[in-house]
């Protein structure tokens, strides 16, 4: 069974903000939102791999971060793990690096069903720590 681990940031800024980006057109879940990363890759750990996906697809590099979320799937043909990274400060501010669009979105305003749906429990944890 094909094993896979993805490391995403969720970058929250003073305001009390969310940076999400939106998935291209042609992708898997095209036009959904999501928060930026990706593949851990050969030998990275997933902290590592975070680092690296923000400094490639949205330009910043995190600074202050912890783990905020693990969640695991299962499927027929293969094993995910999801490492969500809550990142409280950082170097630069964030942009679609890629050509994707991305901007502040507010806690409140973030809504699951505009993301993949491995993202719920995640949005409905920020919202119960973040937005009271």
């Amino acid at each position: 069974m094909k094993k896979l681990q993805i490391a995403v940031g969720i970058i929250r800024n003073e305001n009390n903000e969310i940076f999400i980006t939106r998935r291209a057109a042609d992708a898997h879940m095209a036009n959904k939102l999501e928060f930026p990363g990706g593949k851990v890759e050969m030998g990275e750990t997933p902290e590592q791999a975070v680092v690296r996906e923000l400094q490639e697809e949205v330009g910043i590099t995190p600074q202050h971060f912890s783990l905020f979320e693990k969640l695991e799937y299962e499927f027929p043909d293969r094993h995910i793990t999801l490492w969500f990274w809550l990142v409280e400060s950082r170097e630069g501010e964030p942009w679609g690096k890629e050509g994707q669009p991305g901007e502040w979105m507010s806690l409140v305003g973030l809504n699951a069903d505009d993301f993949p749906p491995a993202n719920e429990p995640v949005i409905a944890k920020l919202k119960r720590v973040y937005a009271g």
